[in-house]
């Protein structure tokens, strides 16, 4: 983690937030476009199929695991400033209330505007993940996953983001299949996100993360 000024400190706060916010108004547009949930909300929502408890307990329970799973893979060198990553979870989830009451019920009617939706839900996740992950504070549980695996294995972090959402899908249908015998809640939706976001992460990284490096670091 880079260190600031206090004054940088407090950009790198307003921006983690925005982020946030950005990843929030993601998830309640891919929710208004009905073509399933997202590849961070699809293991969770799952899970709270199958052992019949509230989602948002399982949200919890979930980024949990995948907290435990930085600290395997990461030993000693395992920060613990990142067990933050549950506080910030909650707070995201403040943050998609907020969004879900400011998107309301807008919808594109038609298919084809179920996809627009869906496209725009990519981007603004996208612009999201690269917003908090750029100012070093503390990742998401799903993208410090992705990012301590990237590190692990030498891969650029936009290709392992795409590797664990697709993953993390794959594991939600196989639970649907062996505990619900039905597929519930991903859809088409979901495999594009999980599929495409990380690409779209590359393409907007360049223009992006000078930006906030700029303004938070001073370089």
């Amino acid at each position: 983690m880079k260190k600031s000024t206090p004054l940088q400190y407090v950009w790198r706060a307003g921006i983690y937030c925005l982020g946030l916010l950005f990843l929030a108004l993601g998830v309640a547009v891919s929710v208004n476009s009905n073509l399933g949930v997202s590849p961070v909300n699809s293991l969770p929502y799952v899970v709270s199929l199958i052992v019949n408890v509230p989602m948002g307990t399982c949200v919890t329970a979930v980024f949990c695991f995948y907290i435990l799973l930085q600290f395997i893979l990461l030993g000693k060198k395992f920060n613990p400033l990142n067990l933050l990553q549950i506080v910030f979870s909650t707070i995201f989830g403040y943050f998609v209330n907020f969004a879900k009451a400011l998107v309301g019920d807008w919808a594109i009617p038609t298919y084809a505007g179920k996809l627009v939706m869906l496209a725009i839900s990519i981007v603004l996740i996208a612009i999201g993940v690269l917003l908090y992950m750029d100012v070093q504070l503390v990742p998401m549980p799903m993208e410090g996953l992705s990012s301590t695996l990237a590190q692990k294995m030498n891969v650029p972090f936009p290709k392992m983001k795409t590797i664990v959402d697709c993953l993390v899908v794959i594991i939600g249908v196989v639970l649907c299949f062996v505990f619900l015998h039905r597929l519930d809640g991903i859809r088409e939706g979901t495999i594009i996100t999980a599929m495409v976001t990380g690409k779209v992460i590359a393409v907007l990284k360049p223009y992006l993360t000078p930006v906030v490096t700029k303004i938070c670091f001073g370089e």
